[in-house]
């Protein structure tokens, strides 16, 4: 911190850069991923971080999770493998109007929890419509439900949610340890979820035999388009999942072990092709990376790590910890309810990106990381959950209005809170319960 510009204090410095850089993100006037580097940038020239130390605060676990896991999902996507397992599970519901609310509701979920939540809905949301359509019935409460299962869903795993990606890299936790401790949190919430939807919306949903059967009728396996594509792909896929459980007894990274899977789908898809037909795969295979999302978590990890170096993070620990009475179980509540709220008004990455340090400047205060856990949960959990609250909390509510405006069916601003502000809240009710419950009684 000695080379600070003009001798000014670092602690400003830092945190007017970052209060700054949020503000045009939250603006969305700038794309986030030029802003963010941009933000970093400015750390390193104003003497906040050096060029190294602004290295060493990138999270290149988290990273080369997020990249590893984009290729293999959209690699397996193309082979028509998702969109059959929808369709699939829609025809084994009989096609019963009600059923298909909690078949299309798990099945979100599920996407959800091992892919990212914006594929989950460009892969379902198209089927939702095809079916709804054919049945001649609303598909509006079948959209909602979606978006709230795959809010909700994505919190189940390591790998489900930004987030939970964020949080499990900062303290080294492991696919089982999120599957052991939300997982059933999860699949509490989202049966509510579904008995709650069918209570206002089941004896409304009604259509004809004669629908059905041209439903029953669809070719499931129609969706496939590519077989070799699909056994190589959910070999590997199965392969990485397997990986990501025993990764803690194997001390291997998870972002290793999804580059690794990535890398060797890529290997297998160019086995025997011509050195052309190789690079051109390899280089559609780096498209389906999401880079505008990769540099921004780079740049927001820069700019974090600037507030952590210059200390602003542990002052304000030290406050929060203060602000708690030092009590774990008022940390917890009062991380899971402002977690939820911020994250319905602002993207949750950010957030939680500037909540992890400075909760584990808590930790020495508070009786240390194991004492802490349920803070940690507490932070997946709201944030997660907190998506639900305003049709801008995440991408994939966006995207599903979006896709729902082009059809005929507008998901409106206002129309949509009367629904988020409900659900979350209670879901953040049923959530607070639980954790109270597990770690508190």
């Amino acid at each position: 911190m000695s080379n600070i510009i003009f001798g000014l204090d670092p602690k400003l410095v830092a945190s007017s850069i970052l209060v700054i850089v949020y503000i045009i993100l939250f603006s969305e006037r700038l794309n986030r991923a030029v802003i963010a580097l941009i933000g970093a940038c400015i750390m390193i020239f104003m003497g906040v971080l050096t060029q190294a130390q602004a290295i060493k605060g990138i999270d290149f676990n988290t990273l080369t999770l997020l990249i590893g896991m984009m290729i293999i999902v959209g690699i397996s996507e193309k082979s028509g493998v998702f969109k059959f397992l929808a369709i699939w599970a829609v025809q084994k519901a009989k096609v019963n109007p009600r059923g298909l609310l909690a078949v299309l509701a798990l099945i979100t979920a599920v996407f959800s929890a091992f892919l990212d939540n914006v594929t989950t809905v460009l892969l379902i949301v198209p089927v939702t419509f095809q079916i709804t359509r054919k049945l001649n019935i609303t598909p509006y409460p079948y959209l909602l439900l979606e978006i709230f299962s795959s809010n909700i869903g994505g919190t189940a795993t390591l790998i489900g949610d930004p987030p939970n990606i964020l949080i499990g890299s900062a303290i080294d936790l492991s696919f089982m340890d999120f599957m052991a401790e939300l997982t059933p949190i999860v699949l509490i919430t989202i049966l509510v979820l579904i008995i709650c939807f069918d209570l206002i919306y089941g004896k409304k949903l009604i259509t004809t035999k004669r629908k059905r059967v041209e439903v029953m009728s669809i070719k499931a396996t129609s969706s496939i388009t590519d077989w070799t594509l699909l056994k190589q792909s959910m070999t590997v896929l199965f392969f990485v999942i397997l990986g990501f459980i025993f990764a803690e007894r194997m001390h291997i990274s998870n972002g290793t072990i999804a580059i690794c899977g990535a890398a060797t789908l890529m290997l297998i898809q160019t086995l025997g092709k011509s050195h052309a037909e190789r690079d051109h795969i390899i280089e559609h295979a780096f498209t389906l990376v999401d880079w505008t999302t990769i540099f921004f978590f780079a740049g927001l990890f820069v700019l974090v790590y600037g507030l952590e170096r210059s200390g602003v993070l542990t002052i304000l620990g030290h406050h929060f910890s203060a602000m708690t009475d030092g009590s774990i179980e008022k940390a917890t509540m009062l991380i899971v309810w402002v977690s939820a709220f911020v994250s319905s008004a602002i993207d949750n990455i950010p957030f939680v990106a500037t909540m992890i340090p400075l909760v584990k400047t808590m930790e020495v205060d508070m009786g240390g990381r194991e004492a802490m856990m349920p803070v940690w949960w507490a932070l997946s959990l709201g944030s997660c959950f907190g998506g639900n609250g305003s049709l801008i909390a995440a991408s994939a509510n966006v995207i599903v209005a979006g896709m729902a405006q082009k059809e005929g069916h507008p998901i409106h601003f206002m129309k949509f809170l009367l629904w988020s502000i409900p659900v979350m809240l209670g879901s953040i009710g049923i959530a607070a319960l639980y954790l109270h419950i597990r770690h508190f009684m």
